[in-house]
């Protein structure tokens, strides 16, 4: 068995000060989205990607894979952006047991209305913070940890393209 690599004091002060950053960061965008527009990030990151899709639809297996969710929780998530009339399934034209989820108007205007105080939220915890060296190297960094992590190179779980207005890319 190799030796451990243990991490030394400033890699783990680096580790922990990257925990403690991206679960505070992520803790205030979804308390804000949900203080601002009745979401929570997560359905907000599923009507992103619908928004950004042919058709404002994505077959669910699909949908799970790029937002990295299990598909039981995408399917818990889908319910309730159903209820709220903001999604619909419809079975999939080429495979009858597939399901495609789809944005409706309404989900889309919702989720216009949500972006703005997104992207404010974003900007202000994180872009705002940062020097534009230091964004240009926390994308640099971001995209090499990206990298590493899907070897099989499907660009579904680790898009870094800039992303539509609409669902605002953040």
């Amino acid at each position: 068995m190799p030796e451990t690599r243990w991490l030394d004091a400033d890699e783990q002060r680096t580790w922990r000060a990257f925990l403690a950053a991206t679960r505070l960061f992520f803790e205030r965008l979804d308390q804000e989205l949900q203080a601002d527009a009745g979401m929570p990030h997560a359905y907000y990151e599923v009507l992103v990607r619908l928004s950004e899709h042919p058709d404002r639809a994505m077959r669910m297996s699909e949908l799970a894979e790029c937002l990295g969710s299990s598909r039981s929780r995408l399917s818990h998530a889908v319910a309730r952006l159903e209820e709220r009339g903001w999604l619909r399934r419809r079975a999939t034209p080429a495979d009858r047991r597939g399901q495609l989820a789809e944005l409706t108007d309404q989900g889309y205007v919702a989720l216009v209305a949500a972006a703005p105080g997104h992207v404010k939220g974003v900007r202000t915890h994180l872009f705002d913070q940062l020097s534009p060296g230091q964004v240009a190297e926390l994308r640099r960094i971001s995209e090499a940890v990206v990298e590493h992590l899907t070897p099989d190179g499907d660009p579904r779980r680790s898009e870094t393209r800039p992303e539509s207005r609409a669902g605002s890319g953040a």
